[in-house]
């Protein structure tokens, strides 16, 4: 297949497939809380396993220790920027009183929310379209991973909407269109980033470290918040996750090489 059309359909399967978790949301709360309860764990166990069995080892391989710095720096910054939207958040939702009277709005932090969604697409599609120069079925198995990430997120960005009074059709094509970055990101990647030397080393450090934060602090942390009677479900599809990306190893041992 042309490798063009293959990298469109992995940043369409890591991006706008994505928004089903969403979209089972405007539908079926409740199943979008199970399907949460299932993805989560599943997620972090996906992101852990092609952080450090594929992306790390790769990345240290095309950059040398440079890749440890790296990984090192986006766990800060990525810390940094979360704190900041979570300041913000807490307060646009609260509100500040001056006289009596609150001057900031909780609408104005859907602008944020968007954006930092956006954002996370877009790093997304600097992931996928990094792979895909290493090994194109690399980049299917971090498709699949973002694929996997992306479910329980667009469930918490689509609940924060509609509780913000927004329509279900606004939700949707508001997702939709922050979901498109994705596409940009892959094919700057893929495009350019070979012709600078030593870039590809650095963006695949870049996506270890990403991958490593988003499942290290988000999907982990949320997994040990939830209630006993799921221990066992959760243990299980993190493990189940693990093995997922140990069985596309054992199956193409092309990966990496």
């Amino acid at each position: 297949m042309n490798p063009i059309i293959l990298l469109f359909v992995y940043s369409f399967i890591g991006s706008v497939a994505g928004l089903i978790g969403g979209v089972v949301l405007l539908f079926k709360k409740e199943w979008a809380e199970k399907l949460a309860s299932i993805s989560v764990p599943l997620a972090a166990g996906v992101l852990l396993a092609v952080s450090f069995l594929d992306l790390f080892p790769e990345a240290i391989e095309e950059a040398g220790e440079t890749a440890f710095s790296v990984v090192l720096i986006v766990f800060v910054v990525l810390f940094m920027i979360e704190r900041f939207f979570f300041y913000f958040h807490h307060h646009l939702e609260s509100g500040e009183s001056h006289g009596g009277h609150s001057h900031v709005h909780g609408e104005t932090v859907i602008p944020l929310v968007i954006f930092g969604d956006t954002i996370h697409n877009l790093l997304d599609g600097v992931v996928i379209g990094t792979s895909f120069l290493v090994n194109p079925t690399l980049s299917m198995v971090v498709a699949f991973s973002t694929f996997l990430h992306e479910t329980p997120h667009e469930v918490a960005d689509f609940g924060i909407l509609l509780a913000k009074g927004w329509s279900r059709k606004r939700v949707f094509f508001a997702n939709l269109f922050s979901s498109l970055a994705t596409f940009p990101g892959a094919f700057l990647s893929y495009f350019y980033a070979d012709k600078i030397q030593g870039s590809v080393g650095i963006l695949l450090a870049l996506a270890a470290g990403f991958f490593l934060y988003v499942a290290t602090t988000d999907f982990l942390p949320e997994a040990t918040h939830a209630p006993r009677r799921y221990f066992g479900r959760q243990a299980l599809f993190l493990i189940i996750g693990i093995l997922v990306i140990a069985t596309v190893r054992a199956v193409f041992p092309e990966i990496g090489h």
